[in-house]
């Protein structure tokens, strides 16, 4: 019986290996890709407009005064951030931290945390609207040159730190 399974297994590995051939190792490197093809799969759909439009919102009820002409105030110089912070993101993307517990093959909880850090500079105040009866609505634009000085700036910063 022993014989019989061992000669099973090995027509089974025999007739496996039947199919296989070898291939030089020439044939596994793949040439080197297009310069031109791999500058434009990495570059970003942000360099590709010609400015960064990024817009802001706030909720007048909700700001912490009880003067209404302060409210709207605060809500403007709220919706004014938030549109700054929008384009902090499309400028240096979002660091992003994840976290989840699970136990017992069942989800426990799942965290997510965003943080966006940077530099905005030579921004465009483009509009600064009332939205429905409660809301404020801020638009900025940057040009796509301030963009690539920011991010160079940035690049360089981190290359000072790593030093």
């Amino acid at each position: 019986m022993f014989f019989h399974r061992s000669l099973a297994f090995s027509l089974l590995g025999l007739l496996t290996l039947a199919g296989c051939s070898t291939t030089s190792l020439n044939a596994l490197i793949a040439p080197p890709p297009k310069v031109e093809a791999t500058a434009s799969m990495i570059t970003p759909m942000v360099e590709k407009r010609e400015t960064l439009v990024a817009t802001g919102y706030a909720v007048i009820s909700v700001q912490n005064h009880k003067n209404p002409a302060q409210q709207r105030l605060l809500a403007i110089r709220a919706s004014k951030l938030d549109a700054y912070r929008s384009l902090t993101e499309q400028v240096y993307g979002q660091q992003l931290d994840a976290t989840t517990t699970v136990a017992d093959m069942t989800v426990m909880s799942d965290t997510f945390r965003a943080k966006v850090e940077g530099v905005i500079y030579g921004a465009v105040l483009v509009s600064i609207a009332p939205v429905g009866e409660d809301t404020y609505e801020t638009t900025l634009s940057l040009d796509q040159q301030v963009v690539r000085d920011l991010r160079s700036l940035y690049l360089n910063q981190l290359a000072a730190r790593r030093r």
